[in-house]
Formats: C-alpha cells, structure tokens, sequence
C-alpha cells in the first residue's frame, strides 16, 4: 500500500495545505514565528504518516512513529489557539481547522490501537 492512500495521510495533508494557504496572510513579523511553526507542525504529520508506513514490519516503531504524527498534530492545535487568540483568524475558521486536526487524530488514534490492520 502507498502511503497516500492512507486516509490519515490523505486528510493530515489536506490540513496542512489549508493551513499554508491561511498562513500567507499572517502578519510579516510572524513568519519566522507562527507562521513557520504551524506549518511546521501540520506538514510533519503527513511526513511522519510516510515514514510510519515504512516501519510497518516493526509494530513498536511502527506505533511509535504514529505517536509523533499524534504529537505533531496536538502541537497544530496549540498553534491553531495561538492563531485564534492572536486574531489572525476567524472563530468559525478555528473550529473548522480544529475539527479537521481532530479528524486526523482519530484516524492516526486508531492506527496506534490497531497496528495489525495495516500490516
């Protein structure tokens, strides 16, 4: 299976890409900041879904891979609460991106509790 096909994989992506088209219009005193942290965040979740998926032979490397995907997306949530509080964005477009990330994390959730599945 590639990765991409995962839906994990396919909906982290998404996120992220949502995420990069939003933060083009943060302030500019934020990019080395906010701006390259949240991106840094959401993209490392697909990332670590593709390396996932190349240490599925291993189940112990293959869950702990998943857990840091798990991470990285609570961390895209902090950034989220910081994007929100900053006022960089909408109430509505927080709750929108929050319930994607919370998607992803259920999906990557259930990959942790059923490794056997994907292998």
């Amino acid at each position: 299976m590639k990765f991409q096909d995962l839906l994990a994989y396919k909906k982290s992506f998404e996120l992220s890409m949502l995420i990069f088209r939003m933060t083009k219009y943060f302030p500019s005193e934020e990019k080395y900041s906010l701006t390259d942290q949240i991106r840094r965040s959401s993209r490392s979740v697909s990332a670590n879904l593709a390396e996932a998926s190349r240490k599925i032979r291993y189940e112990k490397n293959f869950i702990s891979k998943l857990t840091d995907c798990d991470a990285e997306n609570a961390e895209t949530q902090t950034w989220l609460e910081y994007s929100l509080a900053c006022e960089y964005i909408s109430q509505e477009l927080f709750i929108e991106l929050t319930n994607k990330s919370l998607e992803v994390g259920k999906l990557i959730n259930y990959m942790i509790n059923n490794p056997n599945k994907f292998s």
